[in-house]
């Protein structure tokens, strides 16, 4: 047995590296005491990269440990070691993860231990964490990974061993990229590092512990997130069948559409449609007039500036209210196929299972507020209303897609949270929100431009947008953006009432917003107006969460396949869809405060586009 010394925050501990027999038995009589003492042993995973379902994919380590002490077991070896983890992960009574899903999805895969098994004796640390403060680095607060939650709660040299084995890929000639997959097995950094992940993890759960009995965080709320991080890997565990075929098709299609814009843009002048100083010279010479700069002072041609230009809106819906700029259409149809091509066709080649399926990697708790996310390929930023990306996922053989979606869910939570009497009034008596906030705006001859501007002003109020951004969503003239927010605030006054009591409460807490399930939610300082996004994107999100709890109360849990945004993806046999539909809109209809949130769904063919246009 090779043991690597260690010490955390001044006190001894232990890296045993199991290499025999009788080093599997010591282990062994290891966690027999821990099973009789039903304690808490921690848990992690070494493996070669990200990308759990990808071909060739390897678990290398699997380490247990405590407060003290971490086994590591070379389980890429297989054999007596790879049964000597999978024996103990059944039988331990309960462990502690951090990152919980990914390491659930390397077992159920790569070690025959599923997710059912490990779900219910398992605490999450970066579940912990988060609820205690969600904020990265870059937003202002600690991070939710272990490394730099150690440094801050236990340890401030916790870090060094992953700067270590950095310099060690380095020094072996690998990279981040490459480094997990080839690293030798047995190099002692490697194994410290390893080691320490549990011994860490440990420690910090005795520490989040006490600071969530120190700050009142629920521990139904706790359960709660768990069961939403269990819930969202079974659907990472399905994943959606892949058309292959098409993707393949769409890679080189999207590939010609870039080349082709981007020849069309040097037409006139740009070489490089990533050049602000290019495009921003060629628009001008054009005769186009911008004024908008960025931080740095240069003039802004994002692409909110260019599909105004393009006389688009931020969905590509033609706005007809100017000529179309011929540069600025070229620059972002170029940069769109571009970024098609990177970020979801490609991805889908790069990331399929050899069965053909694609495996999202969804993140139940990502955002500050708990949004939800879904990266590789990240299908939240899907433009709302285009199917060629969504064409490329297939329900399964013999199936259909459902998709149930929340109706207005924003301005309901809006009208909830904030009490907003005539809100309320309207969705009670099945009023279309904008249709109704229109003509009180603007009186019973309004127009779909009207009510085009009235939706873009609600969900600024939400959202925090200012009139640019108003402008650029909708087209309208800035005069009647601000005449349209002023009235908008005298006819739902509850709203700015809301805010300011929401400000109010953070500025005594710390600048930390509690939502109406105890979420913590901290606000900065300089930007206090964020309180009513807070407020209601983190409600949105719960709503959806126990959404998919009850779904899966209903019996649906092996049809969920996707969460977007506010919607759900499932994937049924055809000849109970509807039955399906009905199903999950009852479960995503419930009362909040006295604001009925209604779900509508829709059942497609058997492609996820089919519900958005495309043909089959």
């Amino acid at each position: 047995m090779r043991v690597h010394p260690y010490r955390i925050a001044g006190q001894p501990v232990e890296i045993r590296v199991v290499e025999t027999a009788e080093d599997l038995a010591k282990f062994d009589a290891w966690c027999t005491a821990k099973a009789e003492a039903e304690a808490v042993v921690g848990f992690d995973t070494e493996t070669s990269g990200l990308d759990v379902f990808s071909p060739g994919y390897r678990l290398r380590l699997c380490q247990f440990g405590d407060l003290t002490t971490a086994w590591v077991l070379p389980v890429e070896y297989g054999g007596q070691f790879a049964a000597a983890a999978r024996k103990w992960l059944l039988r331990l009574p309960q462990l502690t993860i951090h990152n919980a899903p990914f390491d659930w999805l390397v077992c159920d895969t790569h070690l025959g231990v599923s997710l059912e098994d490990l779900y219910p004796r398992t605490v999450d640390t970066k579940i912990l964490a988060t609820l205690v403060d969600p904020r990265q680095p870059q937003e202002g607060g600690i991070g939710t990974g272990l490394k730099p939650l150690s440094a801050h709660w236990i340890d401030p040299a916790a870090p060094d061993t992953q700067g270590d084995l950095t310099a060690t890929f380095r020094a072996l000639k690998l990279t981040k990229a490459n480094g997990w997959a080839r690293i030798p097995l047995t190099h002692p950094t490697y194994e410290l590092y390893a080691g320490l992940d549990v011994i860490l993890g440990s420690w910090l759960l005795e520490v989040m512990r006490r600071v969530h009995r120190e700050l009142d965080i629920r521990p139904k709320l706790v359960e709660y997130e768990h069961r939403l991080a269990f819930i969202c890997a079974v659907m990472q565990r399905r994943g959606m069948v892949l058309d292959v075929e098409y993707v393949r098709e769409l890679d080189e299609q999207l590939l010609a559409e870039a080349e082709e814009f981007a020849l069309l843009a040097a037409r006139f002048g740009v070489d490089n449609i990533n050049s602000t100083t290019q495009v921003a010279d060629a628009l001008g010479a054009m005769g186009e007039k911008l004024t908008d700069r960025t931080a740095g002072g240069q003039l802004r041609v994002d692409k909110a500036v260019l599909l105004a230009l393009a006389d688009r809106d931020l969905s590509w819906d033609r706005l007809d209210l100017r000529q179309p700029n011929p540069l600025a259409e070229a620059i972002v149809r170029a940069k769109r196929a571009s970024k098609w091509r990177s970020a979801y066709a490609s991805t889908f080649l790069e990331t399929m299972d050899v069965r053909g399926r694609v495996h999202c990697d969804i993140r139940h708790q990502q955002a500050r507020t708990g949004r939800m996310s879904i990266s590789r390929p990240a299908l939240q930023t899907l433009p709302s209303g285009n199917w060629t990306i969504r064409r490329a996922l297939l329900a399964d053989p013999g199936e259909v897609v459902v998709a149930v979606d929340f109706t207005a869910v924003e301005m309901r939570v809006l009208a909830a949270l904030a009490d907003v009497k005539k809100m309320k009034a309207a969705i009670k008596a099945g009023a279309d929100l904008h249709d109704y906030t229109a003509e009180l705006v603007y009186g019973p001859g309004f127009t779909q431009d009207h009510r085009r501007l009235a939706k873009g002003v609600g969900l600024a109020t939400i959202y925090g947008g200012g009139a640019e951004t108003i402008h650029r969503q909708t087209g309208a003239p800035l005069d009647e953006i601000q005449h349209a927010r002023k009235t908008y605030g005298r006819v739902y006054p509850e709203i700015k009432r809301a805010s300011n009591a929401w400000q109010r409460e953070a500025f005594a807490n710390n600048m930390v917003l509690v939502s109406p399930v105890g979420r913590r939610l901290p606000l900065d300082r300089d930007r206090t107006y964020a309180a009513v996004n807070y407020m209601c994107q983190s409600t949105a999100r719960d709503l959806l969460g126990q959404a998919l709890i009850n779904i899966q109360d209903a019996g649906a849990l092996d049809l969920l396949r996707l969460p977007i945004h506010d919607e759900v993806v499932l994937s049924a046999p055809k000849a109970e869809a509807e039955e399906v539909r009905r199903t999950v809109e009852k479960a995503m209809t419930m009362d909040l405060f006295g604001v009925r949130i209604d779900a509508k769904g829709k059942v497609g063919g058997r492609s996820w586009g089919t519900l958005y246009g495309a043909a089959a």
